[in-house]
C-alpha cells in the first residue's frame, strides 16, 4: 500500500481475492462431495472433545490416501471464508476519508445509532455499499486518544450480551498494515466494526532422519474460543503498540517455553489471509506465517494455561488430520496448508494446486 495520503473514497465494498461461494465452485470443481471420516469423529473434531490417541489413529489410518488429493484441504479454506455473499449487508466505516471497517447496517448498526456523540452515519454513497451511507465517527473525535476513549466506553456499554469475549486488549484501527493508527479498539469487538485484524503464527518443526515433525498442540478445553482444538505451536493476535518479530517472541515463551534465543531465528515466510462473515460478524484476518527449524530434544513447555498438552508428529500425518478431520482450530489449518506448499508437500501435479495456493490470501491481504 502507499502512503497514508492515498484515499479509499472510490473503493468498492470490498472484493476478496476468493469469496466464499468462488471457493465453493472450487471446492466442486476439484472436490466431489465424499465423506472423509465417520460422522462421530467429525463430531468430536468439531467439539474439540477428541484423544492424541484418536488423532494419531485417523491420521496413521488415512496415511496411504492419495497425497495429490487437495479437496480436504479446500474445504478448510471454505470453512474460513462463509458467507461472502451476505457483504451487501454492511456499510463502509470510514475515519479521514479512509474505510477501515464494515458494520453490519442492521443488527449492529442499531446499536451505535444510540451513541450519536461518538458515532454518526452520514449520507453519502461515494464510498460504496448497498444503503447510500457509512458509519463515521463524531467530528470531535479527532485525535486517536479520544477515539479510543469514546469507542471503548461504548463497547463496554453494549457488554457480554452483544460483543462476548471481552480481553482488554487494544487492536490498532488502520487502513492497512504499517499506516498510521486512527485509534485503537477492544480486540473482541474487531470483528463487529469489520477492522482488520493482523496476527502472528509460527509453525515449529523438527529435522530427523530425513523426515519433518510438527510441534502440534491442544488447545485448554477452558479456552473460550475452539477449546480443545489442535493448534500449531505458537499464535497469537498483533495487539497495539508491538512488532510482529516482538510479539512472536513474547508468544513463543508464554504459550510453548521457547527462549529468546531459539525463537528470534524464526523465520518469517508470507503471510495467509481470510474473510469470515458470521451474523453481523465480518472477521477480516491477516496471518503473518513464521518457521521455527527446532532442535531435536527441544520440548515445548505451556507457561499461560492455554494450551493443554503438545504432541511432535510427521507432518505427512498432520497433513492427513488437516485433510480428514475438523480437529485443528479453523485458521491455522491454512497457517499448515500453506507450510505444505513452501515444504514441498504439495506439488504443481496436484489438480487444483495454483488455486488452492491463491485461496490462501483470499481476504484483503493489505
Amino acid at each position: 500500500m502507499g502512503s497514508s495520503s492515498v484515499l479509499l473514497r472510490s473503493s468498492p465494498l470490498f472484493f476478496p481475492r476468493f469469496s466464499s461461494t468462488a471457493i465453493r465452485r472450487l471446492n466442486s470443481s476439484f472436490c466431489p462431495p465424499q465423506s472423509v471420516i465417520p460422522a462421530s469423529d467429525q463430531i468430536r473434531g468439531g467439539g474439540g472433545d477428541f484423544s492424541w490417541d484418536d488423532v494419531v489413529r485417523l491420521s496413521q489410518t488415512r496415511q496411504h490416501d492419495d497425497s495429490s488429493d487437495l479437496r480436504g484441504f479446500f474445504e478448510k479454506v471454505t470453512l474460513c471464508n462463509r458467507n461472502s455473499e451476505k457483504q451487501c449487508e454492511f456499510i463502509p466505516f470510514v475515519i479521514d476519508e479512509h474505510i477501515v471497517g464494515y458494520v453490519h447496517n442492521g443488527r449492529f448498526a442499531h446499536h451505535l445509532r444510540r451513541y450519536k456523540d461518538v458515532f454518526a452515519f452520514p449520507e453519502d454513497p461515494s464510498y460504496g455499499g448497498n444503503f447510500g451511507c457509512h458509519v463515521a465517527l463524531h467530528p470531535l473525535l479527532s485525535a486517536p486518544e479520544d477515539r479510543t476513549e469514546a469507542v471503548g466506553h461504548v463497547v463496554k456499554c453494549l457488554g457480554e450480551d452483544v460483543i462476548p469475549g471481552i480481553r482488554n486488549e487494544l487492536y490498532p484501527v488502520t487502513s492497512s498494515f504499517g499506516e498510521p493508527e486512527f485509534f485503537s479498539l477492544e480486540r473482541a469487538a474487531a470483528p463487529y466494526f469489520g477492522i482488520k485484524a493482523y496476527g502472528v503464527h509460527m509453525v515449529g518443526y523438527v529435522e530427523r532422519e530425513n523426515q519433518k515433525y510438527l510441534w502440534v498442540g491442544k488447545r485448554s478445553k477452558l479456552k473460550p474460543t475452539y477449546p480443545g482444538k489442535l493448534d500449531h505451536l505458537v499464535a497469537g493476535g498483533l495487539p497495539h503498540g508491538i512488532s510482529c518479530g516482538e510479539n512472536l517472541v513474547k508468544e513463543c515463551k508464554e504459550e510453548a517455553g521457547i527462549p529468546r534465543s531459539l525463537s528470534s531465528k524464526a523465520t518469517a515466510v508470507g503471510a495467509v489471509s481470510y474473510m469470515d462473515i458470521n451474523g453481523y460478524r465480518l472477521k477480516r484476518d491477516v496471518l503473518f506465517c513464521y518457521d521455527l527449524n527446532l532442535p531435536e530434544d527441544f520440548v515445548p513447555a505451556n507457561e499461560d494455561g492455554e494450551v493443554e498438552s503438545f504432541k511432535l508428529l510427521p507432518v505427512t500425518q498432520v497433513a492427513n488430520i488437516i485433510r480428514n478431520t475438523s480437529f485443528f482450530k479453523e485458521n491455522c489449518n491454512l497457517v499448515i496448508i500453506d507450510f505444505l506448499f513452501r515444504h514441498g508437500y504439495i506439488k504443481p501435479e496436484s489438480l487444483g494446486y495454483l488455486k488452492l495456493l491463491q485461496s490462501l490470501r483470499s481476504g484483503d491481504c493489505t
